[in-house]
C-alpha cells in the first residue's frame, strides 16, 4: 500500500493524497478516512472534501497547529486497512430523456464506436455508477464505471451554455451539469431532476460515495416528472445504502 502524501493548500488546509490513480479501492479508503476524519477530528477540521484519490481537509491555521492536526491525520490514516471496499452508498435512480433536444451528442457518440443510439442508450444505463466526487459545479457528480465501449473525446471547442440537468460523456467519465453552465462534455441526455437546489436544506441531491442508476424515459414522461419537479411534488426513487 503506498504512503499516503500530506500537501499544503495555502496556509488553511492540507490535501492527503492516498493514491495516484481513478481506482475504487482508493477513492472508497478516501472516504473511509473522511468518515474517520469528521468523527475525530471534528473540533480541529472545518470541512472535509473527497475526490477521486485524496482528501482536503480545510482548518483555522490560528487555532489547530497544522503539525499537530497532520500527526493525528497521519494515525488515522495508517489505521485504515490495506483493502477497504468500502460501504455501498445510496442508490439514486435518475430518469433520463436521451437525444434529441436533450441529448444533440448522442449520435455522435454512437457513430464514434459503429453502435446504434439505442445500444449507446442500453451501455449508459445498465449498471450502477459510483459517485466518486462533487466538483466544477455545485453538486457535479463524477461518476466511474461507464463501459469503455461509449467513452467519447470532449469538444474541441466547450458550448457557452449547457442546461441544467443535462447528462455528458468526456472520456471514459460520465456526470450531470447540476446547474447552468458552460462545459465541453458530449451531451447525450437530460434528467428533470434538481441535483442543487439551494433553498433546500438539503441543497445537494448526490453525495460522493452514493451510486446512481440512470432510467430512460420518453420525452412525454420526462415532461411530466419535470412537471412535478417544478411544484414539488416528485420525491427522486432512492434506496438506503448498505447497513443504514
Amino acid at each position: 500500500m503506498p504512503r499516503a502524501r500530506f500537501l499544503s493548500v495555502g496556509e488553511s488546509a492540507i490535501s492527503v493524497e492516498l493514491g495516484q490513480s481513478i481506482d475504487e479501492e482508493v477513492n472508497a479508503r478516501v472516504h473511509l478516512l473522511a468518515a474517520r476524519v469528521r468523527r475525530s477530528l471534528v473540533d480541529e477540521v472545518q470541512e472535509v472534501v473527497p475526490t477521486y484519490r485524496s482528501l482536503l481537509l480545510v482548518f483555522d491555521p490560528l487555532r489547530v497547529p497544522r503539525a499537530r492536526l497532520v500527526a493525528r491525520v497521519e494515525r488515522l490514516v495508517a489505521a485504515l486497512p490495506a483493502h477497504a471496499a468500502g460501504r455501498r452508498g445510496r442508490l439514486v435512480h435518475v430518469p433520463v430523456s436521451y437525444g434529441g433536444e436533450f441529448g444533440p451528442d448522442l449520435a455522435f457518440v454512437a457513430e464514434h464506436h459503429r453502435l446504434g443510439e439505442d445500444e449507446v442508450v442500453s451501455l449508459h444505463s445498465s449498471i450502477d455508477y459510483r459517485v466518486y466526487m462533487l466538483g466544477f459545479t455545485p453538486g457535479f457528480p463524477y461518476l466511474g464505471g461507464m463501459s469503455p465501449r461509449i467513452a467519447a473525446p470532449r469538444l474541441d471547442q466547450p458550448r457557452p451554455r449547457i442546461p441544467a440537468g443535462t447528462v455528458g460523456i468526456a472520456g471514459e467519465q460520465t456526470g450531470i451539469y447540476p446547474v447552468e453552465s458552460p462545459g465541453g462534455w458530449r451531451l447525450i441526455g437530460r434528467t428533470p431532476l434538481r441535483l442543487f437546489d439551494p433553498t433546500s436544506r438539503m441543497p445537494f441531491l448526490l453525495s460522493a460515495g452514493d451510486r446512481l442508476r440512470f432510467r430512460p424515459v420518453g420525452a412525454a414522461e420526462f415532461g411530466a416528472l419535470e412537471q412535478r419537479v417544478a411544484q414539488g411534488t416528485y420525491s427522486p426513487e432512492i434506496e438506503d445504502a448498505d447497513g443504514a
